[in-house]
């Protein structure tokens, strides 16, 4: 089984009978969806359907999303992980970086952490050449991560700002 630890975190597979809760109640937030896919928040159901789309994923390319626990209480923090992204159109079929945290856990540098631990983990343990990023212009913080991890801004498409990194770029 698949897991980093980082000084703070716990990145691993999920359990969906002890992580769906938690993860239902972070993606029912308007606020922690409003720059994620379409922007609506999900449902149980919705929650269910994304980790097994990211647990296939993973047993289909060997990376995925991982679940965010934090390691001094065991709470779900949110996901953050690798994906194939399918649109928009210039980085479709390449590998990207996505993250969703709990409101709470906003500001306090867990997404930069779980971010940075998991681009590592795309360059050096999986072998990526590259891996791009898509945020929305008005998502400042995201913005910040993208800035953190070393990513570069690359084009525009869809309304959406496409960054990528490469391994001869990375600075673990």
């Amino acid at each position: 089984m698949t897991e980093i630890r980082t000084p703070r975190l716990l990145l691993r597979r999920w359990v969906p009978d002890d992580d769906l809760p938690a993860l239902a109640e972070i993606q029912a937030d308007p606020a922690v969806m409003r720059h994620i896919g379409d922007g609506e928040p999900r449902s149980l159901d919705g929650s269910a359907e994304d980790v097994e789309r990211w647990e296939e994923e993973w047993d289909d390319e060997g990376f995925g999303v991982f679940a965010v626990e934090l390691l001094g209480s065991g709470e779900l923090a949110g996901a953050v992980g690798l994906y194939v992204v399918e649109e928009p159109a210039p980085v479709a079929g390449h590998i990207g970086i996505q993250w969703r945290l709990g409101r709470q856990y906003w500001g306090q540098g867990y997404a930069s952490e779980a971010a940075q631990a998991c681009l590592e983990f795309a360059l050096q343990d999986r072998g990526l050449d590259r891996v791009v990023a898509v945020a929305a212009p008005e998502d400042a913080s995201s913005a910040k991560v993208l800035h953190k991890l070393g990513m570069a801004r690359t084009g525009e498409a869809d309304g959406l700002l496409l960054h990528a990194i490469d391994l001869t770029e990375y600075e673990a």
